[in-house]
C-alpha cells in the first residue's frame, strides 16, 4: 500500500504517559498511587463513553472536567481523602504529563519523511495545549485535534472525522497511532490505517478487525514508510 499522508496520534497513553501521575498520587497517597492512578484513567475513559452515547450527548462534559470528576469517584472508591490541594496537584500534573521517551525523535523522523502529524484527542484544547508544550513537541505537530468542538468522544466516528477534515485525505490515507485498544479498533472501523502501540503486552480487543499493524513503541510507525 502506499505510504500514508498523514499521521494522527492518540494524546493520552500514546504520546504522554497518563500513568506517570502515579508518581505523584504516591507521594500524596502512600501505598495507592498505582490503584489511584489506573482507577483515575478507567473511571474517566468511562465517563466519556457515558456522556456522548447519553440521551444524544445531552450530558457532554469537556475532558477536564470528566477527568476531575473520575479523580473524586475514584479516591471515593479506594477510601481516600481527597483534599482540594491534592486535588489541583493531581490535576495539574495532567497539563505536564511526561511524554514517552521516542514521541519528539519520532514526530521528527515522520517530518523529515514528509508527513504532516498531528494529535487527535478526547482531551480539551486548554489540557493538551499545555500538555504538548510542556513536553516541547509545539513546533512538531501541523494539527492539535480536539474532540470539544463536535461535543462527542471517541470512539464516535464523526470523532475521527475529525482528522479527515483537517487533513484533507481520505481515512486510507492517514494512519492512526493509539496505545488504547478500544481506540485502535474505533479507528480501523472508521478507515484509519492504524498501529496499536501494545505497551503493556495486552491482548488485543476480542471484536474481530484487527489493526493493520500492532508495535511495542511509537517508532513502529515508521513501518507505514
Amino acid at each position: 500500500m502506499d505510504q500514508p499522508g498523514a499521521v494522527l496520534f492518540d494524546a493520552y497513553g500514546t504520546l504522554f504517559d497518563v500513568y506517570s501521575v502515579g508518581q505523584t498520587a504516591e507521594r500524596l497517597f502512600a501505598g495507592h498511587g498505582q490503584a489511584l492512578a489506573a482507577g483515575w484513567r478507567d473511571k474517566q475513559i468511562e465517563y466519556t463513553r457515558l456522556v456522548t452515547t447519553s440521551n444524544h450527548g445531552a450530558h457532554y462534559r469537556p475532558f477536564g472536567e470528566l477527568t476531575r470528576a473520575a479523580l473524586r469517584y475514584t479516591c471515593k472508591r479506594l477510601g481516600l481523602d481527597l483534599a482540594e490541594a491534592a486535588e489541583q496537584q493531581l490535576m495539574d500534573q495532567y497539563r505536564t504529563l511526561t511524554a514517552f521517551p521516542e514521541s519528539r525523535e519520532v514526530l521528527q523522523a515522520l517530518k523529515a519523511r514528509g508527513a504532516v502529524t498531528g494529535i487527535l484527542s478526547n482531551g480539551d484544547p486548554g489540557m493538551l495545549d499545555a500538555a504538548v508544550r510542556s513536553a516541547g513537541l509545539d513546533g512538531l505537530l501541523d494539527h492539535v485535534l480536539s474532540v470539544d468542538g463536535i461535543r462527542k468522544y471517541k470512539t464516535h466516528p464523526d470523532a475521527y472525522q475529525l482528522g479527515v477534515a483537517a487533513t484533507g485525505l481520505q481515512p486510507d490515507r492517514i494512519a492512526f497511532v493509539s496505545c488504547n485498544g478500544w481506540d485502535a479498533l474505533g479507528a480501523t472501523w472508521f478507515g484509519f490505517r492504524t498501529l496499536w502501540v501494545n505497551r503493556y503486552q495486552l491482548p488485543f480487543e476480542e471484536l474481530g478487525t484487527p489493526p493493520e499493524r500492532i508495535g511495542s513503541s511509537l517508532r513502529d510507525v515508521l513501518a507505514f514508510f
